[in-house]
């Protein structure tokens, strides 16, 4: 094995830390708008479908540029890719910032987020690559569900400051608070992050790595679950766009305490990743618990529809379940993508990936915030578990072969 991969247990999770730094801007700055939309409704008098669309718009930009970036990532790397798509997401995010303490139209902060959208297009694909690239098969689940704390704990932080700034200080002031953290991951990719090397694997004849075999062709394996994994994000969209508003506005809590609740959730939804992602490699297996995962999201989606219709007091504590259950799934499939698709595809298979989940995110969130003004949010809940409901039997067998990622140690080097 070359030298080059030698690095130890310390440096890797560092690697690991550094990674999901970068991770934690993207949701900080596609989703914090999201935090804003009680504001943004009540006190800027846009409607909840208007205010729903302006915090859709960070997601337009990432779905466009996702495909391009994952591109970039298997030319050129991770570190030099994160570096260029961080700045520009800065830049967005910044200006969004600005933009909106200056007075600016809502169409002048629409756009500075779209472009921080733009920017933010690259962090999932790079940091599911850097976990595959540095971690062996046995421990790539657990390491994969670290990684994928990003989301939850990117939610809790927006849910923890944004709301309470936003009612203290007005929307503005709340909108640095993606440009801060998306500063403080660009320093931790520049200071932190290094690429996991490639070994040299046999290539056919007048082959590159950028033209090695199509992982989609020849079997459905990688379609199969990026469409179940479009259809869980439905009700993860639902529950992390509109549970502020259904507390706030809804159930009448300030927006303190349901920014307590929601960041509560998020964390214990972030430990939850990392146990499913431990629960794949101890049944060496990432579908079996997807399978699982999407059962258990039809009944909890169901349970908190029934207990909201009857004004239930268990209703928020259904609500920070149904969140957990949403968000376990994403680990294992990004995992299991990146390991089927190997590292000449991985960064396209895992844009496809993020494309298609923030495509149904950007679709739905007017849509739901829609359908919740039309028939409230019991039945919203109610009809959002069809889409778990559907995702169950569609879940595939094990991949056919695992593929075991260039520049990764095997199991007996660690």
């Amino acid at each position: 094995m070359d030298d080059a991969v030698v690095i130890s247990d310390t440096r890797r999770w560092v690697i690991l830390g550094c990674s999901l730094l970068a991770a934690l801007t993207t949701t900080c700055v596609v989703s914090g708008v999201a935090y804003l939309i009680p504001s943004l409704h009540t006190d800027a008098g846009l409607s909840l479908p208007q205010a729903s669309s302006l915090a859709a718009v960070p997601t337009i930009g990432l779905m466009i540029a996702t495909i391009p970036w994952g591109i970039l990532l298997d030319r050129f790397g991770e570190r030099l890719v994160l570096m260029v798509s961080l700045s520009i997401s800065l830049a967005g995010a910044a200006a969004a910032a600005v933009a909106a303490h200056s007075d600016s139209s809502y169409l002048v902060v629409g756009a500075a987020l779209f472009v921080g959208g733009l920017g933010s297009g690259a962090a999932n694909g790079a940091s599911g690559r850097i976990v595959v690239g540095w971690f062996p098969a046995h421990r790539r689940g657990t390491a994969m569900g670290i990684r994928q704390m990003a989301q939850p704990l990117g939610i809790g932080v927006c849910a923890l400051t944004m709301p309470a700034i936003a009612a203290d200080h007005g929307p503005a002031a709340a909108l640095a608070i993606p440009a801060i953290v998306t500063a403080a991951g660009l320093l931790a990719v520049t200071v932190g992050i290094t690429d996991p090397p490639r070994r040299t694997v046999p290539q056919e004849a007048g082959s590159t790595p950028m033209h090695a075999p199509n992982p989609y062709r020849g079997n459905s394996f990688l379609a199969r679950v990026h469409g179940v994994s479009m259809l869980l994000v439905i009700p993860q969209s639902m529950l992390w766009t509109f549970a502020p508003t259904w507390l706030i506005v809804a159930h009448h809590w300030s927006p303190q305490g349901a920014g307590v609740l929601i960041t509560v959730t998020q964390v214990v939804g972030a430990l939850g990743r990392i146990a499913a992602g431990r629960w794949s490699d101890a049944w060496l297996s990432r579908m079996r618990p997807i399978r699982v995962i999407a059962v258990a999201g039809v009944a909890s989606m169901c349970a908190l529809a029934v207990a909201d219709w009857f004004d239930s007091p268990v209703a928020p504590a259904l609500m920070a379940v149904a969140s957990v259950i949403s968000v376990a799934d994403n680990g294992l499939a990004f995992t299991a993508i990146a390991e089927f698709a190997g590292p000449a595809w991985s960064g396209r298979g895992l844009a496809v990936q993020n494309t298609g989940q923030y495509l149904v995110t950007a679709a739905t969130t007017p849509v739901l915030g829609g359908l919740i003004a039309a028939v409230g949010f019991p039945a919203a809940f109610a009809l959002t578990a069809l889409a778990p409901l559907v995702a169950a039997p569609l879940v595939p067998e094990e991949a056919p072969s695992r593929v075991e990622s260039p520049g990764v140690p095997s199991p007996d080097d660690v």
